[in-house]
């Protein structure tokens, strides 16, 4: 699969395509990419698995819902809770959940993490957390990929001084809302998967930490298990 894609292209049209699906595209929110659908792929072979009948879903950082969506309609019995920072993001997200139907089964919300969703008592309650966080160090933002901001937002991308900042604080705020067997994934970018393992390592709510490889070899996704 190619991982390029023309970003420019993708907002003329207003539209693009991921894991077999069409998304509404508009800039203020990161057009999804290929790379992404393998977070996309675990997360739904993770919820066959389970073989729940109402499984419950959060889509952090859910951009433009692509996981969000993409999972409800594989899943067809999945409840998703979507949430994002800024607005262009979650408009885009909330015309998504609109073109495909799944009104009744996914909610976007706005605000910063996990209190998005603090008011509507999913404590304890949700099998699966996707989360595809922002992963690019300013540094880098500021060097070799600076191109990244020509066309979409500087949110979607910059991650503090490691690259890391959003990953730490989703680890940390997860459990609350895992059940006990309950599942986080993150997609990682390319050589963070030691960093990211380490820090659920040594988290002590989680178990069974495992690295996902693409069809090239390279980490890509980073899953955790809730301990019971």
């Amino acid at each position: 699969m190619n991982d390029v894609i023309d970003i420019a292209e993708a907002y003329g049209k207003g539209r693009t395509q991921f894991m077999g699906i069409e998304l509404l595209v508009a800039p203020g929110a990161l057009v999804p990419r290929p790379e992404t659908e393998l977070l996309g792929r675990t997360a739904v072979d993770i919820l066959r698995r389970l073989n729940l009948s109402a499984p419950r879903v959060i889509d952090m950082c859910c951009g433009a819902g692509n996981l969000g969506c993409a999972i409800a309609l594989d899943i067809p019995g999945a409840a998703v809770w979507a949430s994002d920072l800024t607005e262009g993001c979650v408009d885009v997200a909330r015309r998504n959940v609109v073109h495909h139907g799944l009104g009744a089964r996914m909610s976007v919300l706005q605000g910063d993490l996990f209190a998005a969703v603090a008011d509507l008592r999913l404590d304890g309650s949700i099998d699966l957390i996707v989360c595809n966080p922002p992963y690019i160090s300013e540094t880098r933002l500021k060097g070799d990929r600076a191109s990244l901001l020509e066309f979409e937002p500087r949110e979607a991308f910059a991650a503090g001084p490691y690259g890391l900042s959003i990953h730490m604080r989703v680890a940390k705020e997860a459990p609350k809302y895992l059940r006990p067997g309950g599942v986080l994934l993150f997609e990682i970018g390319l050589g963070q998967e030691r960093q990211v393992a380490t820090l659920l390592e040594r988290n002590d709510a989680y178990e069974n930490i495992r690295v996902v490889a693409n069809e090239a070899g390279e980490g890509r996704v980073v899953m955790a298990m809730a301990k019971g």
